[in-house]
């Protein structure tokens, strides 16, 4: 079967780097050493698991000072590995203003990014704040796709304050709010969205224009309820992504598979509803 990942980072020390003080306390989240590999050792990784993986740029610049992992570092690993890197989510600050405009721009027209990945809790700001629409205006209009993080994150998890994010930033309210004043743009909402699990259902049900990609969990921790709607009401809805490199490919892909799902529901989650909606 053909298996979509929708949500890879690049796993190199430019992108452990670009974290700023978030690596020690996720090592302790993830019980185990964070770290950054080399980038042969990344790609034979997806290899070994058969993933065809779209690789996500990752800018907290205006929050950690920290140089981004640019969307140009994820585009040039992308051309170097064609046959297992699929396509890649721009990472865009919406603080920066213009300048966030301006690289959505390029990652479009000269990259050929399928859109942009948005990490509210650690970007500091909720995807429904209007001083942000100019940016969203833009990506709208490139008939780019945008993936937004929904529910907590391990990211400053245990740190004195959270290290200054909210993860209330990261409701799945505000993604109701994007999805009805944009109702062209294709969003896909990130990770089970714990807490907000019920809410999260929610949206993706009443918004036409709003799907669900599941990583960063393993599986057999989804909630009982999601569970049964994704091979129910949410099975059109729903697509693969691992969150690399947060849990291994073996323990999510066989967790996957002994959650029992048929066929017809597991062709659609690991593949056919990232083909149809984001034409990969």
């Amino acid at each position: 079967m053909r298996i979509i990942d929708l949500h890879c980072y690049p796993g190199t020390p430019a992108w452990i780097d670009a974290q700023g003080p978030y690596p020690e306390a996720l090592a302790t989240y993830w019980k185990r050493d964070w770290v950054g590999k080399p980038e042969e050792d990344v790609i034979q990784e997806f290899a070994a698991a058969g993933v065809e993986a779209c690789l996500v740029a990752l800018d907290l610049e205006t929050t950690v000072a920290s140089p981004p992992c640019t969307n140009e570092y994820v585009h040039d690993i992308w051309k170097r590995h064609p046959g297992r890197i699929l396509q890649c989510w721009g990472a865009v600050e919406p603080a920066k203003g213009e300048i966030a405009i301006r690289q959505a721009r390029k990652a479009v027209t000269e990259l050929g990014f399928i859109g942009f990945h948005f990490h509210p809790i650690m970007q500091h700001f909720a995807v429904n704040d209007r001083r942000y629409y100019p940016l969203f205006e833009e990506i709208d209009a490139l008939g780019a796709a945008v993936m937004i993080d929904v529910g907590t994150t391990g990211m400053g998890a245990g740190m004195p304050g959270g290290h200054g994010a909210r993860i209330r930033h990261a409701h799945p309210g505000a993604i109701d709010d994007l999805a009805a004043d944009f109702p062209n743009l294709r969003i896909i909402m990130a990770h089970p969205g714990w807490p907000w699990v019920d809410e999260a259902t929610a949206v993706a049900l009443h918004k036409g224009n709003v799907y669900w990609e599941m990583s960063g969990w393993a599986p057999k921790h989804f909630p009982g309820n999601l569970k049964v709607d994704i091979r129910g009401r949410l099975q059109d809805k729903i697509m693969f992504g691992s969150d690399y490199p947060s849990l291994p490919y073996e323990r999510i892909l066989r967790e996957w598979d002994e959650l029992g799902y048929g066929d017809a529901v597991m062709e659609k989650v690991m593949h056919g509803n990232a083909e149809r909606v984001l034409g990969l």
